[in-house]
């Protein structure tokens, strides 16, 4: 065994050592799932974990205090995600073996900025509606989801996409704001 080999098991070791100590924190946390650090957690007690999910590094889960009852953030079982933030003030639920790729930004509510004269980071949070991934949909890099969506079951959001609207299932939206390009039924 090399030096590389020696650490790579170190590092999974620790990351299942720390999923298996948090687990106790979380409203559920399944078989298998994983957390891999470094990743910020908050609010976790309103967060439900499926078996065998994938919480990759550098990710980022949280509830904020204003939520509503719970829980807020529900993944189902085989969820992946890598470099992944969800905001989930009052629901976001995202269903089995959903896929998300580097550095998408899923949220059910937004900041307020109407006071001209206060920092859009003081104002109250804004426009609150659940969202909804359906099973094994596809999230390409740097996709943002916001308040009110609904991802369709094995839907693809192409890389860089912005999804204000609905998507159907079996379909491909891509853009800013994303748009069904093509079906795949």
């Amino acid at each position: 065994m090399n030096t590389l080999e020696l650490m790579l098991g170190a590092q999974r070791a620790r990351d299942f050592a720390f999923s298996k100590l948090a687990a106790s924190g979380f409203a559920r946390f399944g078989k298998n799932s994983r957390i891999l650090l470094p990743t910020r957690l908050s609010g976790t007690q309103h967060m439900s974990i499926g078996d065998r999910v994938l919480i990759g590094a550098q990710s980022w889960l949280i509830v904020p205090e204003q939520h509503s009852p719970g829980p807020n953030l529900i993944l189902h079982d085989r969820v992946r995600m890598n470099q992944t933030s969800i905001s989930a003030v009052s629901h976001v639920e995202i269903e089995e073996a959903v896929a998300m790729a580097r550095g998408c930004y899923i949220s059910d509510h937004s900041h307020g900025f109407s006071d001209l004269d206060l920092p859009v980071r003081d104002q109250p949070i804004d426009r609150v509606a659940p969202v909804v991934i359906r099973r094994g949909a596809w999230l390409g890099q740097n996709v943002v989801v916001l308040p009110g969506v609904t991802i369709g079951r094995g839907a693809v959001i192409g890389a860089n996409s912005v999804v204000r609207d609905d998507v159907p299932d079996h379909t491909v939206a891509a853009g800013v704001p994303a748009r069904v390009i093509r079906e795949l039924a």
